[in-house]
């Protein structure tokens, strides 16, 4: 995957998550929930995007971390979200497995980074 094909993967999540939160109960737990989620995922694709900015390779790796822990704190909510009975179905499937699956992405670049 291609540094353009990642940026339109991390902006998609962030559009997909704020369309499940729309439709998240109108009541504290879910007004919180949405809250926390949309900000983690929004992070991911706002981090990530200043990641290709980086002024130098230190710069990049603790980007990149930014990232990282964003992405596994979305994954986190997902997970309370479908575990609470916020959400459920197959898109709320689907993000979880994105969350992870882009934690595992930028967990992997990170490695990568630290070791050259």
């Amino acid at each position: 995957m291609d540094r353009k094909e990642l940026q339109q993967r991390r902006k998609k999540f962030h559009v997909d998550v704020i369309r499940l939160c729309e439709d998240f109960p109108r009541n504290a737990a879910g007004f919180e929930m949405a809250k926390q989620l949309i900000s983690s995922a929004g992070s991911v694709g706002a981090n990530y995007r200043a990641s290709v900015r980086a002024k130098s390779s230190a710069d990049f790796v603790y980007k990149i971390e930014l990232v990282l822990e964003e992405a596994d704190e979305s994954h986190y909510w997902l997970e309370v979200v479908k575990e609470a009975g916020l959400q459920s179905g197959s898109e709320l499937d689907r993000l979880v497995k994105e969350a992870n699956e882009l934690t595992a992405i930028f967990a992997a670049t990170d490695k990568t980074s630290k070791a050259k």
